[in-house]
């Protein structure tokens, strides 16, 4: 058995945070703290959602965010796969980012809505071609009896997206997270973490400062 305990968690050096200078809103803070992951992390837009499936089990698995603003946080994936059949059953989600360089986690919780047909088009056009062929794809999360299969799927998809490029499948969807809360977690080596939260309070976001 590999010992846990004896891996670092964080880098000598951690960034500064002082919840007291925090900006009136999560958007503004998080897009500081992005900014700043992103000179030293890989994917810092990396993301862990999480739903629950029909059961009320937990369900996670990590995507990439789209775009953060005041109508909400960004992600997208077909309406078909196991997290857009989990969101249409309940639409309520979690994000959370983890930058071990950075000693930084922001947590993200809230009310799930697509995007407008037109906006969740655009963003499928966005994306690479060989993402959009992965797209087409489909079948995610299925079981592959025959992995023979793969290859000549994943070629029908290319050759799909080749001769139909400016044409999105009507089950991708752009999912808005509309935040209750989001917390930002700032590591400190003498273990007096710093948190601080924003708690949507109707039109406005509350400041609280919470316990390690």
């Amino acid at each position: 058995m590999v010992s846990l305990r004896g891996w670092p968690s964080f880098p000598e050096q951690l960034p500064e945070f002082d919840p007291a200078a925090a900006p009136d809103t999560p958007e503004e803070l998080f897009l500081a703290w992005l900014t700043e992951a992103g000179e030293h992390v890989l994917a810092p837009h990396a993301v862990t959602l999480s739903t629950v499936d029909e059961d009320g089990a937990p369900d996670a698995r990590v995507v990439i965010l789209k775009d953060v603003g005041a109508p909400g946080w960004a992600v997208a994936t077909s309406s078909d796969s196991p997290k857009g059949q989990q969101l249409q059953a309940n639409p309520r989600a979690a994000l959370t980012f983890f930058w071990p360089g950075r000693g930084r986690q922001v947590r993200v919780r809230g009310t799930v809505a697509p995007a407008a047909p037109e906006v969740s088009a655009a963003d499928f056009l966005a994306r690479p071609p060989a993402s959009r062929a992965e797209a087409y794809l489909g079948h995610q999360s299925e079981i592959l009896d025959d992995p023979a299969r793969l290859p000549e799927a994943a070629a029908a998809a290319e050759r799909w997206v080749a001769e139909n490029p400016d044409t999105a499948p009507e089950t991708w969807t752009r999912y808005l997270v509309r935040p209750d809360s989001v917390e930002f977690w700032q590591a400190a080596h003498d273990r007096r973490h710093l948190r601080l939260r924003y708690r949507r309070d109707g039109a406005t976001w509350v400041r609280e400062r919470l316990w390690p």
